[in-house]
This record gives C-alpha cells, structure tokens and sequence, in this order.
C-alpha cells in the first residue's frame, strides 16, 4: 500500500502536472534549439563575417557550445536550491532566465553595427541559457515522478521528455517559415530576430500554466520529515548539503547517469544541428529542404517518446535504453549514406530512423535517473549526473563534427564518433541497476537509514 507520501494525486491533477511540465519544458528547449539552429544558418554570418563559411560555423558552434558550459552550474546552483525549497520556484525561475535571454538575444547588434562587441554579447546571452536549461531538466523530471507512482512512471515521465522534439519542432517550424517567405537579404536583415522575440510571448503563457500547479507532494513530506528532526533534535551537528550527499552516496548513480547521456546527446546534436551545416554543404541541399526534413523527424520523435516511455514501464529501463543506444550507433552509417543521394526522402528518413532511436534512450531516461536518488538530494543527483555529461557530449558535438567534416571532407569519422559514444552509454547500462517499479519512497527510506538525508 503507497504511504501518504507516495499515493499519487487524484487522475484529474496528474495531466495538468504533466502539461505545466510540458509546456515549461518545451518552451525553454525551443529558447535552447533556436539558437542551434540560427548558428548553423545565420550567425555565421551575422556575427563572425569574413571567415571561410566552415570556419565561421565553428566560431558560431563554439559560443553555441558555451550554453553547454553553464548547464552544470545551472544544475548545481538550481539541484541545491531545489532540494532545499521545492521543485516549483526554482522552475518558475529558470523559465524566466531562459525567456528573457533568448528576447534579448533577438534585440542584439549584430558585427556590421558594434564589431567585435556583437559576438562577446552573444556569448554572454547563451551562457544565461545554458545556466537556466542547466536547473530546467531535472526540476521538470522530478515534478511529474514525484506525483505519480511506480507503475507508469516511465510514460508520465517521459511527457516533460517531448518538450525536446516539440521545442525543435517549434523553432524549426517558425525559422522554416521565416525562410520560405523571406528572401535572403530579409531573413538576414531583420527575419532571424522574429522567433527569438517571439519567445517573450511563450514564456508569459508557460509562466501562467506552472504558476498553477503544486509543489511535489514526496518533497513537501521529506521537507516536513527533515524540519521534525530539527525540532526535536536542537543540538544536532548542522546536516550536509545536497551535493556533499550526492557525492558521498549516490557517485556510482552519477557516473552511469553521466555514461548513460553520451550517445544520447552526442546522437541528438550531431542529427538535429549539425546536419544542417552536412546537408547544406557536402550534400548541396537547400537550406529550407534540410529544415523542413528536421522538421518531419521531431513530429514523429514527439509521438514515438511516449511510447518508449510506456514501454519502459513494462520491460524495465535498461532494455529501452540500450535498444536506442545500440540503435544509433548501428544506423550511423547508413544515415549518412541516406543523406548523400541529396534526395528529400531520404534526408528525411535518416533523421526520423536516428531520432526514433535517440527517442529510446531520451525516454526511460527521466524516470531512471529520478528512481536512482533519495527525495532531499534528487533534483541535485539527476541534474548533476544529466548536465555534467553535456559538458562532454552536447556541447562539442557540434563542433567535432564539423571540425572532422573540415579535416577530413568525409562522413566517415563522424559516424564513428557517435558510434565510440555508443559504446560508452553500453558500457553505462551494463554496469547499472535496474529502476523499474522501484517506490520513491523507498530510496528515501534506504536513504535515511544510511544517514545520508541531509539538508
């Protein structure tokens, strides 16, 4: 029988926890992708101009990189304060920091205007992001685990999971339409600021739906439990912090979570931003076919999440995970292969095969990382052992890739980057615990009895 704890809340409750997180999610990672995006297209141009074109793409993905950069900060200022003061505020203030930087970014001088200022100002505005997206993950994760039970966790989870492909779907879509009705010298002009204003917007609606919803019910009881034991024990030694915790109890948890993330983020990064800059220039495709073929991907991405999720449920975390990693390591080369013919078709169905795949291991990846850490230190574990891993993997994904397209005029060494990351997250899951079915509540009890709850 679930204590009060864990007792999930009434049906009615559940969606709209699931569509705050969503919502949230999905306009933060739209903020994230459209500067992806816009470094592979236009900020080349607008902000490192003179350059050979592949060598102002690898300036444009290095300040793109640096967002990567601030996500473990993020994760551990955000992990602390979440395991402190609840799940919710912390939200709450990361969808702000992300919003208002990606407006702002919209607002920029470009290096024809101040010179060598534009691109210092650029790179100062997606490290707010990074910071923000750093703290975003793990509170959203959490919110919608922490409410509901072991039973679908994997699928309820797995919803905050499709914020990913629906923020891409969201800022390709509104910079595939850009480009369709805009000539070039438009686009370049003035059409690239449209969506990055247009977050202003979003982010005053997803404020609203996350303003609505409670704070997670687990946190509210380990809150109470840990305020009890201060009443009635005065005197006690001052208790660690989150992170010290993490460190001291779960670092085995953080290194299969950080191993886990490499040919997910790796994989992702390398189909949806780098190919951009593959299809353009070895393939010869026109920018707005390679836009529109990511597209296509991230709406079957966003269905086939929580399928993966469910699935999860049934077989267990691990299986889905490795089905996905060995997946895309194994499609590497054919991808590629596809994308050479330079037909539509098949650009599209390289990418949608490669996401489906990520889509296995992105899916079961919120409930297996929130199942592994006890309630006071789980938004720190999860956000650590998720961010940390960005730093290696996401963030030069970008440009490793074009710096081997550049080197070595060949697909070939990329594949087998993405593949070498594969073979990581394999050795990851082979050397982790299976999650599946596991009570929230019984981490925390397993972790007060090592003494290890602390605030």
């Amino acid at each position: 029988m679930s204590s009060p704890a864990t007792a999930p809340p009434p049906p009615t409750s559940l969606p709209r926890i699931v569509a705050a997180s969503l919502i949230g999610t999905t306009i933060e990672w739209y903020d994230f992708f459209l500067y992806g995006s816009a470094a592979a297209l236009v900020f080349n141009k607008l902000f490192f101009p003179g350059s050979d074109p592949l060598v102002g793409t690898l300036l444009s993905f290095l300040t793109y990189a640096v967002g990567f950069a601030a996500r473990p900060i993020g994760a551990l200022v955000f992990g602390h304060f979440g395991d402190r003061v609840g799940r919710k505020k912390l939200l709450v203030l990361s969808l702000l920091m992300m919003g208002g930087a990606t407006f702002a970014i919209g607002l920029l001088p470009t290096h024809a205007t101040v010179g060598s200022a534009a691109p210092v100002l650029l790179t100062a505005l997606r490290l707010v992001q990074g910071f923000a997206l750093g703290g975003e993950w793990g509170g959203a994760v959490l919110l919608v685990s922490e409410h509901g039970d072991a039973r679908r966790r994997g699928f309820w989870a797995s919803w905050p999971q499709t914020g990913a492909p629906a923020g891409q779907l969201l800022a390709t879509g509104v910079l595939s339409a850009l480009t369709a009705l805009l000539s070039d010298d438009a686009f370049l002009s003035w059409g690239w600021r449209v969506p990055f204003l247009l977050s202003g917007v979003l982010v005053l609606v997803g404020l609203w739906i996350r303003l609505s919803v409670d704070e997670s019910p687990l946190f509210k009881a380990a809150l109470e439990r840990a305020e009890s034991r201060k009443a009635a024990e005065p005197d006690r030694v001052a208790e660690k912090l989150p992170l010290v915790a993490v460190l001291r109890d779960h670092w085995r948890d953080v290194l299969v979570a950080m191993g886990a993330r490499m040919a997910e983020n790796i994989s992702y990064y390398v189909i949806t931003a780098f190919i951009l800059v593959y299809a353009t220039t070895s393939a010869g495709m026109a920018k707005q076919t390679a836009l529109n073929a990511v597209l296509i991907a991230s709406a079957v991405h966003f269905a086939v999440i929580p399928a993966w999720g469910a699935l999860s449920d049934r077989i267990g975390r691990r299986p889905v995970y490795l089905i996905g990693a060995v997946g895309v390591g194994a499609w590497m080369f054919p991808f590629f292969s596809l994308i050479d013919t330079a037909d539509f078709g098949n650009l599209v169905l390289a990418i949608t095969v490669g996401l489906v795949f990520h889509g296995a291991m992105y899916a079961p990846q919120a409930a297996f990382f929130t199942e592994m850490f006890a309630t006071r230190m789980r938004y720190s574990g999860a956000s650590i052992g998720a961010q940390f891993a960005s730093v290696a993997a996401g963030a030069p994904a970008p440009l490793i890739a074009t710096a081997l397209l550049s080197d070595y005029d060949s697909s070939t060494p990329i594949a087998l980057y993405v593949i070498a990351a594969a073979v990581l997250t394999v050795i990851a899951l082979v050397c982790a615990q299976e999650t599946r079915h596991r009570d929230l509540a019984e981490v925390d009890a397993e972790s007060r009895s090592r003494d290890s709850v602390n605030v």
